[in-house]
C-alpha cells in the first residue's frame, strides 16, 4: 500500500541567499534592537576572544624559539616568563569566550522568546478563513521549529560566522607574515581538499536524509498500525503489517550500509588528505629550516596557523548551511507576520455602553461564499428577523447552511451581500470585542481545555469568582456530577475533556456560557450526539440559558425545537420555509412537515 513519505517536519527548508532573502530575515534585527545594550558588548568579545586564540600559536612559537636559542628582539624573554604569557593569554580567552556565549544567549533567548510573542499574538487575532486553510501542525512549526532555528542563527551561526571571518584574516594575515612561500603552497592545497570535501559532504548529506525520511516512514507505519489496531485484528492483518513494517525496516538497513559506506570512505579521504598536506607542508617547511630560512617555531606555528584556517574554511559549509535555513525560516515567520489580522483587542477590556446590545439581530439579504470557493455560494439570499428575547430556531438537511449562518453572526466571515444588523446597527460599526463579549456559542463538538473544571468554566469571564461559577454549574445541571469527582472543581478533565462523557462536557461548555452571560446565544445542535437521560439534563440546562436571551437554535432533532418563536427551514442555502411548528406542521408537501414524518418514523 504506498502511502507519501513523510520527511523530517522540524527541519526548515533552504533558501538561497540573495539579496531578496536577506532583507526578509532584516525582520531578527527588529528584534535585537531592544537589545544592543548586550548585542553588541558580545561583538567585542568576539573579537577580543578571536584575537586571543589566534595570538596562541604565535606565543607558541616564541616558546619554542626560545628553548632553541633563536629567540631575539622585544619578545626574547626566558621560556618560563613565556609560558606564563601563554596561562595568562588562556585565562583571558576564557574569560571573553564564556561571556561572548553568555551574551549572545542571553540576547538570543529574549529575541525569541519576543518573536514567539508576536507571532502568538498576531496568530491568534487571525480570521478563520486563515485557520481554516492551513493545518495545525503547519502553524505550530512556525513557532516553533522555524523560530528555533531563528534562535540557533542568534546564539550561534552569526557569532561563528563572524568569529570565522576573523580567525580567517588572522590566520591567513601570520602564516603570510611567518613564510609567503609556505602560504603560497598551502593556499594551493587546502582549497582543493576542502572543495572535494564539501562536494562530498554534500552527497552523504544527502543519503542521510534518504535514511531518515525512510526511517519516519516506518515510524508512520506504527503510528497508523497501533492507532487502528482494532480494524488490523478485525480484518486479521497482523501478518500484512509486520511484512510491511519489516520491508519498510530493511529498506533503511540498506540506506545506512550505503550511507556509512560513503562515509567510511569520505573519513578515510579526508584524513589521508589532511594529514597528506601537513606531510608536504612540514616537508617543504623542513628544507627551508635546513637552509636557514625557518626556525623551528616558525614552522610549528604555520602548522597551528594552517589547522585553524582549513578548519574555520571547512566550517563555512555547515555555517552556510545554517544560513539558508535561516533565512528559509524567517521567511515563513515573516510570511506569517504579514497576513491581514482581525480587528480585535487583544487586552482585556470591559463592555462600553454604547455598544451594549439589546438583542435585536436582523440579516437582510445575506449571500455568502466561502473564500476559498468562491464558486460555491452557500448562503443566498437569506433574510431572518430576531426580536430581544425570541428564540430562532434553524433547521434543515446537511449542508443547507445552518452553522454558517452561526459563523456569520459571529463575525468569523463577513457576508459577500446583504447586511446584518444588531439594534438597527450595522454589525461592521460595532468593534469585534464588543460584539463577541455579547454573544456565546455552544458548538456540539465540544471544545474543553486540559485543565480543570473550574478553569473551563471560569474561561466564559476571566476573573470570575468561585460562588458565580459554582452558581453558573448549578443552572448548567452541571454542580452535582462535578462534585461527585473526588476532586471536585479542581478535577482535570484531560487534552479535548476525554476524561468526561458527552453530556458532561455539554454542561460545562453551557455552564461556560452562562457564566459568560450573553445577550444573544447560539446553539450549534448541542443535543444531537447525546443519550436520552444526557439530552434531558443539557436540554434543562439549555432552557435555563436560553431565558431572557435571543436565541439562534441550529437543531437536528426538531422534538427539542418545537416552541421555539420562529422557526426557519433552510434548504441549499435558501430559506424554504418560516413560521411556528403549528405553522408548519400544516403546510402540504413542506419541507419541515416532511423531515418532522421522517424523524417521527425514525423513534
Amino acid at each position: 500500500m504506498a502511502r507519501p513519505r513523510e520527511t523530517n517536519k522540524e527541519e526548515s527548508p533552504k533558501v538561497k541567499i540573495s539579496k531578496d532573502s536577506i532583507k526578509e530575515a532584516m525582520v531578527i534585527f527588529r528584534y535585537l534592537r531592544p537589545y544592543n545594550n548586550v548585542f553588541i558588548p558580545g561583538l567585542v568579545f568576539i573579537g577580543l576572544s578571536s584575537g586571543t586564540t589566534m595570538a596562541f600559536p604565535f606565543l607558541l612559537k616564541k616558546l619554542i624559539d626560545s628553548a632553541h636559542g633563536d629567540l631575539t628582539g622585544r619578545f626574547a624573554f626566558a621560556p618560563g616568563t613565556i609560558a606564563l604569557i601563554m596561562i595568562a593569554v588562556l585565562a583571558v580567552q576564557m574569560v571573553f569566550s564564556f561571556l561572548r556565549i553568555y551574551l549572545f544567549t542571553y540576547v538570543g533567548e529574549h529575541t525569541v522568546a519576543d518573536m514567539r510573542t508576536d507571532i502568538y499574538r498576531h496568530m491568534i487575532i487571525m480570521p478563520m478563513d486563515f485557520f481554516a486553510q492551513r493545518r495545525v501542525g503547519e502553524l505550530s512549526s512556525r513557532i516553533t521549529a522555524d523560530v528555533s532555528q531563528i534562535q540557533d542563527a542568534v546564539t550561534s551561526v552569526f557569532a561563528e560566522i563572524l568569529r570565522g571571518i576573523l580567525v580567517l584574516i588572522i590566520g591567513i594575515g601570520m602564516i603570510m607574515y611567518i613564510n609567503i612561500k609556505m602560504t603560497l603552497l598551502m593556499l594551493s592545497v587546502v582549497p582543493v581538499i576542502i572543495v572535494i570535501a564539501l562536494v562530498f559532504g554534500k552527497f552523504i548529506r544527502k543519503l542521510s536524509r534518504q535514511a531518515q525520511d525512510q526511517l519516519a516512514e516506518s515510524g508512520t507505519i506504527v503510528q497508523e498500525t497501533l492507532q487502528g489496531i482494532s480494524n488490523v485484528k478485525a480484518f486479521s492483518n497482523e501478518w500484512y503489517e509486520i511484512k510491511r513494517y519489516t520491508k519498510s525496516i530493511n529498506d533503511v538497513v540498506k540506506l545506512a550500509i550505503s550511507n556509512g559506506r560513503f562515509r567510511g570512505i569520505f573519513v578515510s579521504f579526508m584524513l589521508f588528505s589532511v594529514f597528506g598536506a601537513i606531510v608536504l607542508v612540514v616537508w617543504y617547511g623542513a628544507g627551508l629550516m635546513q637552509q636557514g630560512h625557518l626556525s623551528f617555531g616558525d614552522l610549528t606555528a604555520f602548522v597551528v596557523y594552517t589547522a585553524f584556517v582549513g578548519g574555520t574554511m571547512a566550517g563555512f559549509a555547515e555555517l552556510y548551511s545554517q544560513l539558508q535555513k535561516t533565512l528559509g525560516a524567517t521567511q515563513r515567520v515573516r510570511e506569517l507576520l504579514k497576513e491581514t489580522s482581525e480587528n480585535v483587542e487583544i487586552a482585556a477590556v470591559e463592555l462600553q455602553d454604547k455598544f451594549r446590545l439589546h438583542g435585536n439581530v436582523s440579516l437582510e439579504n445575506i449571500g455568502f461564499s466561502y473564500p476559498s470557493r468562491k464558486e460555491i455560494e452557500v448562503i443566498k439570499d437569506v433574510s431572518i428577523e430576531a426580536r430581544s428575547g425570541q428564540q430562532i430556531a434553524i433547521v434543515g438537511p446537511s449542508g443547507a447552511g445552518k452553522s454558517t449562518l452561526a459563523s456569520l453572526l459571529l463575525r468569523f466571515y463577513e457576508p459577500d451581500k446583504g447586511r446584518i444588523l444588531f439594534d438597527g446597527k450595522e454589525a461592521s460599526s460595532i468593534p469585534l470585542t464588543q460584539l463577541r463579549k455579547q454573544m456565546a456559542l455552544v458548538p456540539q463538538d465540544i471544545l474543553l481545555f486540559g485543565g480543570t473544571i473550574l478553569e473551563n468554566i471560569a474561561y466564559g469571564k476571566p476573573g470570575a469568582d468561585l460562588e458565580d461559577i459554582h452558581a453558573a454549574a448549578r443552572k448548567a445541571n452541571a454542580h452535582d456530577f462535578i462534585m461527585g469527582f473526588p476532586e471536585g472543581y479542581e478535577t482535570i478533565v484531560g487534552e479535548r475533556g476525554v476524561k468526561l462523557s458527552g453530556g458532561q462536557r455539554q454542561r460545562v461548555a453551557i455552564a461556560r456560557a452562562i457564566l459568560k452571560d450573553p445577550v444573544i446565544l447560539l446553539l450549534d445542535e448541542a443535543t444531537s450526539s447525546l443519550d436520552s437521560e444526557s439530552e434531558s439534563l443539557v436540554q434543562e440546562a439549555l432552557q435555563n440559558l436560553m431565558k431572557n436571551r435571543t436565541s439562534f437554535v441550529i437543531a437536528h432533532r426538531l422534538s427539542t425545537i418545537r416552541n421555539a418563536d420562529v422557526i426557519v427551514v433552510l434548504e441549499d442555502g435558501k430559506v424554504k420555509e418560516s413560521g411556528t411548528h403549528q405553522e408548519l406542521i400544516t403546510i402540504e408537501e413542506g419541507l419541515y412537515r416532511n423531515l418532522n414524518k421522517l424523524q417521527l418514523f425514525d423513534a
